[in-house]
């Protein structure tokens, strides 16, 4: 499947754009002089081309910070006149659009919340239609690729064209060292799906602490993404809201710099030479592996005719431990990486227990 949008590229509406395209300022305004001097440092970079800042933030339990409001406009209004900086800022409901557009704003983005919610982001588009701004579009908060997709269109069909998604990770059950688990999958299917899609990384609300930071920076831009939205204070331990993930504009310049940045295609023959033979050899395993899958598929469809005959379960747990302790075992001696292992073995007895399912379903038709 092919998403058909309608996308200016990046470069058209964002100058000046650097390499990669450098969003950042704090996770919150919260006074006029905390914006104004976080601004000021950021635009003496030299490296960032958009300042971000929250002016209404969606918290999770009532009581807390939920930003300064409609006041911190008129505070990045004067930073962009001082630093000459674009401006972005998250809107969540149309009176959100209006105010921002109103006071100048360059550039919205709808939060990872409210594209989890089509009313929502059906009642932002309606905001903006006829309204020739730039859009961002964070993934929702749950893994749902149709959610983003959707929000995405519903964005575009209400006549905006400069559009980018916003890939800020996933809400997961398992506790792991992220706040938000990358899911970088989720990103690369949106990529492959709708290639002219420009996709911003947001590695502040990823890793959820600034030690983390660098390291899922550098995989996004191998993984080409435009750029980074990287949340930036003056002084970070003192911030109000996410003081944990924010860096300061020093640290930020320290990490910019040591980016490694990589082109998509290299123009030394020797290379694209090497490279064609190396994937013609994993296209051939692939197929391969494709078609002892769709052996193995074959004897489980028998097993499932048999289990079904006999009025056995689908199920025998002592052989699932069996099965993923020798396939274990047998990964990890030939170096594969023991998640992978454990997921690709599930996704393979996923199916086959849906097989079977259905095997059981069917009536068997008795010989006369």
């Amino acid at each position: 499947m092919k998403l058909k949008l309608s996308i200016q590229p990046l470069h058209t509406w964002i100058k000046p754009i650097n390499e990669p395209l450098l969003i950042a300022g704090p996770c919150s305004a919260e006074t006029e002089e905390q914006l104004l001097a976080t601004a000021h440092l950021l635009a003496q970079t030299g490296k960032v081309s958009v300042l971000r800042a929250g002016i209404w933030k969606p918290r999770t339990r009532p009581g807390e910070f939920e930003g300064i409001g409609s006041i911190g406009l008129k505070w990045l209004q004067r930073a962009k006149a001082e630093t000459g900086l674009m401006t972005a800022v998250e809107v969540a409901n149309a009176k959100h659009v209006e105010e921002a557009l109103a006071s100048g704003v360059d550039i919205l983005w709808v939060g990872a919340r409210s594209t989890v919610n089509p009313f929502t982001v059906q009642e932002i588009a309606d905001a903006l239609r006829g309204i020739d701004v730039p859009v961002m579009v964070k993934n929702p908060v749950n893994p749902d690729l149709s959610l983003w997709i959707g929000a995405l269109e519903r964005i575009n069909h209400a006549g905006i064209n400069r559009l980018a998604a916003i890939h800020r990770g996933f809400s997961s059950f398992e506790k792991t060292a992220f706040r938000n688990e990358p899911m970088w999958e989720m990103a690369i299917q949106l990529k492959t799906i709708c290639p002219e899609l420009p996709i911003i990384n947001d590695p502040s609300h990823i890793c959820g602490n600034r030690e983390l930071i660098p390291y899922i920076a550098q995989k996004a831009i191998d993984l080409d993404m435009q750029g980074l939205m990287i949340e930036t204070h003056i002084d970070p331990s003192s911030a109000w809201t996410d003081a944990k993930q924010q860096l300061s504009p020093g640290d930020l310049v320290s990490l910019i710099n040591s980016l490694a940045l990589r082109t998509v295609e290299s123009v030394n023959k020797t290379f694209t030479d090497k490279l064609t033979e190396l994937r013609q050899q994993i296209d051939k395993i692939d197929d391969q592996i494709i078609q002892k899958m769709a052996e193995r598929m074959q004897i489980v469809h028998q097993i499932g005719q048999y289990k079904r005959d006999n009025n056995v379960t689908i199920l025998q747990v002592n052989r699932w431990d069996e099965i993923m302790n020798k396939r274990q075992a047998f990964a990890q001696a030939l170096k594969l990486d023991i998640h992978f292992t454990n997921k690709l073995l599930e996704l393979i007895h996923g199916e086959s227990i849906r097989k079977q399912t259905e095997i059981m379903n069917t009536k068997t038709t008795k010989k006369p």
